[in-house]
């Protein structure tokens, strides 16, 4: 494997227009596309919104929408899916929005896929319909929107209309090995939840690169980690602005889900030592600290995963923190691919 230092390593933003306690969606779209602007300046190279539903903490269920609404509002930057979970919606439909979008902004447009709903079951059967009922071939699902978006498609009885012909790059989404042998399979780049599952990460992206085949779209194995970056000016600061991250995460996991809360003093109190334990696995793969703690970290996250790119999500409760953050994110990225 090559070292980070003789590797280009892009960086990314995962956003998934959180709603702050005591503000509403509006805001976190406002929040967003200043998010978006601000990452454009700083030479991010994608800026991707994930789909989820039923949560009173993110805003980014018409996920389509807002990636029209964050490409309309910025210039060159990539946004896309990270990810559309496929079998929530009809592949033509995914294809006639993307191809929408692709054509609106072109060489922009990334569709990222993934196989999970994005909720519970019971929002997955109010999402599907009868369909919830149907088998669903997640493979099957992403070979029809190629086919949606080839040119050859033109003969078809069933049309991509806009979508057919356009070059929208599809990425797989997992945090399983069985999502990793399908991107090789399909020799489509991959994408890596770290930042909430990282149990089979490293396992996933060796499966991978081991059995990638070459395709049109990739000629070597591609992979995006997707991870938390907390940074501030002091260890200190970054720690205390990452007890929103831990207390969002615990509603996650004890199931009492809020909306973005400020950061506290310490999380004594808060959580149990199972709530705790259960939480800091999932944040596994969080980079929180000042600029030289942080490079340390990433620096040797590198060097042991070989990753392509390093996608930073942020829960940071004031925005101007979180736009502070990406700020020494970037600054950090740049030294290293000095």
């Amino acid at each position: 494997m090559e070292t980070n230092e003789k590797r280009k390593i892009a960086w990314s933003v995962l956003d998934l227009a959180t709603v702050l306690e005591g503000k509403t969606a509006a805001d976190s779209f406002a929040n967003s596309l200043a998010l978006a602007k601000h990452a454009e300046s700083l030479d991010y190279t994608r800026f991707w919104l994930a789909e989820h539903h039923n949560m009173i903490g993110v805003a980014s269920s018409a996920t389509s929408i807002l990636i029209g609404h964050i490409a309309g509002g910025t210039q060159t930057i990539r946004v896309g899916s990270g990810g559309i979970m496929l079998p929530n919606h009809a592949p033509l439909v995914v294809a006639e929005q993307f191809g929408t979008l692709a054509s609106l902004y072109p060489g922009r447009i990334d569709l990222g896929l993934g196989r999970a709903p994005g909720t519970d079951q019971l929002t997955a059967r109010a999402l599907r319909g009868e369909n919830f009922h149907a088998q669903h071939n997640f493979p099957a699902d992403i070979q029809k929107l190629q086919r949606f978006f080839s040119a050859e498609n033109s003969t078809a009885s069933v049309r991509a209309i806009p979508g057919e012909g356009l070059d929208i790059p599809i990425w797989i989404l997992g945090s399983s090995t069985d999502s990793a042998l399908l991107a090789a399979a399909m020799g489509l780049p991959y994408a890596f939840a770290s930042h909430f599952a990282p149990t089979y990460f490293m396992q996933a992206i060796e499966l991978y690169r081991k059995n990638f085949q070459p395709s049109q779209w990739l000629q070597q194995p591609y992979v995006i980690s997707c991870v938390n970056v907390v940074a501030a000016d002091t260890d200190a600061e970054a720690e205390r602005l990452t007890t929103s991250i831990k207390q969002f995460f615990m509603g996650v996991v004890t199931g009492k889900r809020s909306r973005l809360l400020p950061p506290v003093d310490s999380m004594e109190g808060i959580w149990d030592m199972q709530e705790e334990a259960a939480v800091m696995q999932m944040l596994a793969y969080s980079f929180v600290g000042g600029p030289q703690k942080l490079q340390a970290k990433i620096e040797s996250f590198l060097q042991q995963t070989g990753v392509n790119e390093i996608m930073a999500t942020a829960h940071i409760y004031d925005q101007t923190a979180r736009l502070h953050s990406y700020t020494l994110f970037a600054q950090l990225m740049q030294q290293i691919n000095a």
